[in-house]
């Protein structure tokens, strides 16, 4: 790890009922010894013994847990809590999130009852690379951003967005689609990520609410939306205002993408206009798709050197010619080493270039990013900001109280204070707000 993180203060919830308290205690110190080993400072010791609940209790056994430590540490907020669950917990996973994320503000790791009696130290070394991002640290950071060698990020401050919309599935004609979108935090790394969520109108590609403006009674007109927050967020994290934006948009499909690209791009504009006149950083916004039909393969399959173990084309592979776009700008890439099956490349649209990035540029960037994804040791299919945006909009599901996910209206969870924006004017309902210290993890879960 590159900054491995102190988590002196964690404690320990046992859902399930086949797991004895010296079997979780067993492996609690198993883990606590692999995030040692991985670069960590991890107490050997919770801050109380290991609690046991039942599934169907669990927002009175959280809270148990809570005020338990926050009495024996005399009001210091718990660093970890670690959750054993049943395999098959039906809703237990997503009401333990919600509560722990939008009502207690604790950062949690959860571990099913499997892996408790099998202990693996691959699946302890995995556990340990999120339990670090979520406190706060990093794992991996690439030698380019390090010595400054990236080119059209390391020479000015640059902030990295990804976006994504997730619908609800086929049938649920009521429910909101949510969205999200992840910032960099960090520059000229550019590893760590925050992120924020929002409902909005049941299947709406557009994001809502990239920039909005209220009245306030008091202040008048207030300028707010996700770019906005992020870009605070960015300056307050690094001491600087990005001067370059790069936007990764997931899950438009061809016909959107105009669409998609005036009002998006818009919104950024605003948001950057809201904090600064004359505020207008350079913009590139590149659209990823993952469900497509294209599939690379090798030119000629004995030939050892053009193909990995399973057979797939080498990772980092790039086709920006012939079966591309005849005038657009747009490249498939195979970032992924493919374990099983053929690998899908990630196809990449950029639809607008204010940084005038040469093809070489933007390929190389996107492919080194995915080596950064923090929750495994290898690279991925797709862009981290924009898996990140994916995961961000999926946890957000779970946020939905069990009451509104019947009658299915919802809205926007961006910790704001979003009581100013009565339910009725989209006729969504506004998710919870997210604890401030969640916003930065929410998607690492």
């Amino acid at each position: 790890m590159i900054n491995g993180m102190t988590v002196s203060r964690w404690a320990c919830i046992n859902f399930s009922r086949s797991v004895q308290e010296s079997v979780a205690r067993g492996f609690c110190n198993e883990l606590a010894q692999m995030c040692q080993v991985s670069g960590m400072e991890f107490n050997p010791e919770p801050v109380i013994p290991i609690y046991s609940a039942r599934p169907e209790l669990v927002e009175k056994a959280l809270k148990h847990v809570y005020n338990a430590t926050m009495n024996k540490t005399k009001g210091k907020e718990l660093e970890l809590l670690l959750a054993i669950l049943p395999d098959n917990n039906g809703s237990l996973y997503g009401d333990l999130k919600r509560i722990c994320e939008t009502d207690l503000g604790l950062i949690s790791q959860c571990c099913l009852t499997k892996h408790v009696f099998k202990i693996s130290k691959q699946y302890l070394a995995n556990v340990a690379l999120k339990i670090n991002v979520k406190t706060g640290g990093r794992n991996t950071v690439l030698l380019d951003a390090i010595s400054c060698r990236i080119p059209l990020v390391s020479d000015i401050p640059t902030i990295i967005f990804g976006a994504d919309v997730t619908h609800p599935e086929n049938g649920e004609d009521s429910s909101p689609s949510i969205a999200a979108v992840v910032a960099s935090q960090d520059w000229p790394e550019v590893t760590k990520y925050a992120g924020l969520v929002c409902a909005q109108a049941h299947r709406q590609e557009l994001i809502q609410d990239l920039y909005k403006t209220w009245q306030d009674p008091v202040r008048g007109t207030v300028s707010g939306g996700m770019i906005r927050d992020l870009l605070v967020s960015f300056r307050k994290a690094t001491g600087q205002k990005p001067l370059r934006i790069i936007f990764y948009r997931d899950g438009v499909s061809e016909g959107q993408f105009y669409q998609v690209l005036l009002y998006e791009l818009d919104a950024i504009r605003k948001a950057c206009a809201s904090l600064e006149p004359n505020y207008q950083p350079p913009v590139t916004f590149i659209v990823v798709q993952k469900r497509h039909h294209t599939r690379l393969f090798a030119n000629s399959h004995r030939d050892r050197s053009s193909t990995d173990k399973s057979g797939n084309i080498l990772p980092g592979t790039v086709v920006d010619s012939k079966i591309c776009h005849p005038t657009e700008f747009d490249f498939y890439l195979c970032s992924h080493a493919g374990i099983q099956g053929t690998s899908r490349p990630a196809h990449y649209h950029v639809l607008w270039d204010e940084n005038n990035f040469t093809a070489d540029g933007i390929q190389s960037l996107t492919n080194n990013l995915c080596y950064t994804y923090a929750r495994c040791t290898r690279s991925v299919s797709v862009v981290p900001p924009a898996y990140y945006a994916h995961l961000a909009a999926f946890r957000a599901r779970f946020y939905m109280e069990p009451e509104m996910q019947e009658n299915g209206s919802n809205g926007c969870s961006n910790g704001q204070a979003k009581g100013t924006r009565a339910v009725g004017e989209s006729g969504v309902r506004p998710l919870p707000a997210l604890k401030e210290n969640v916003k930065r993890v929410m998607f690492y879960c």
